[in-house]
């Protein structure tokens, strides 16, 4: 049972346990996050060490814990506590990350199935593109299984170029030029004004292809993907050099499948509003 309110911090402390376990710990932690909803949003050191039948000493231990990581926050005045900024960090991670995996999982595996080979949403950061939804539609013993989560820089691969060929000149001079552009193998271009000419070339003909510019032994064909009129990120098919030969023969197939990802993408905006 929760308990509503707490009259104070004063009390007899429960019988001395032995020491909890390190996952025992963890899990506890997990458990006290899960304590706060809309009708307790504040918790003490008393309620808590209460509702697991703790003594205060170790609640407040894993309540100091958990604040020093963000997932809490105290205030100093009432010695109670609140969740912090890092839960809201992980809430939004997963609306970008986690729903949209749901959303597109489907398109991707019709995608694979139809191409054998692995296909990656990825979204922008920063200066990369990270995975977000991939599926592993390759065979045999020359496979490529993307991972979610996976980096890839702003300047290297079909993954990255397809997207970042549909921003404003200005903002990628400004990104190109001001960031130092590292080489990954002999492929790879690092020269911005050359690049600047492979967007434009990749923005006419509506796709980027890149043979071992990220990875040596990987061939990616990769068109962008749109929300609301603007550039969101990308979708990309990819499989090793000695098996991808001839990647432009699904081009329509990727404009079909990101065509499918905006209009799931507009549904979910306009269910959200």
């Amino acid at each position: 049972m929760r308990p509503g309110s707490e009259s104070s911090e004063a009390g007899p402390e429960p019988p001395r346990a032995s020491p909890p376990s390190a996952l025992q710990t963890a899990d506890r932690a997990l458990q006290i996050l899960l304590m706060f909803d809309d009708a307790h949003p504040e918790w003490g050191v008393t309620g808590i060490a209460r509702e697991f039948g703790i003594t205060k000493s170790m609640a407040h231990r894993l309540l100091a814990t958990l604040t020093g990581r963000g997932f809490l926050m105290s205030d100093p005045d009432t010695r109670r506590y609140r969740l912090g900024p890092s839960t809201l960090t992980m809430g939004r991670m997963w609306e970008r990350c986690g729903s949209i995996q749901m959303l597109v999982n489907p398109i991707l595996r019709e995608l694979s199935s139809r191409t054998g080979t692995s296909t990656v949403l990825a979204l922008p950061d920063h200066f990369h593109m990270r995975t977000v939804a991939a599926v592993d539609g390759s065979s045999g013993p020359l496979r490529m299984q993307p991972l979610i989560g996976e980096l890839y820089p702003a300047h290297a691969g079909a993954t990255s170029k397809a997207y970042y060929a549909y921003l404003p000149v200005s903002q990628r001079r400004q990104l190109f030029m001001g960031q130092p552009v590292a080489r990954y193998t002999d492929r790879t271009v690092t020269d911005p004004l050359v690049l600047e000419n492979e967007f434009l070339a990749i923005r006419e003909r509506g796709y980027a292809l890149t043979t071992g510019e990220y990875d040596a032994h990987v061939v990616c064909i990769a068109v962008m993907v749109a929300a609301q009129g603007r550039p969101y990120g990308s979708l990309s098919a990819a499989g090793p050099v000695e098996t991808f030969t001839d990647p432009e023969r699904f081009v329509p197939a990727l404009h079909r499948a990101a065509a499918s990802i905006e209009a799931r993408l507009s549904r979910r905006t306009r269910a959200n509003r």
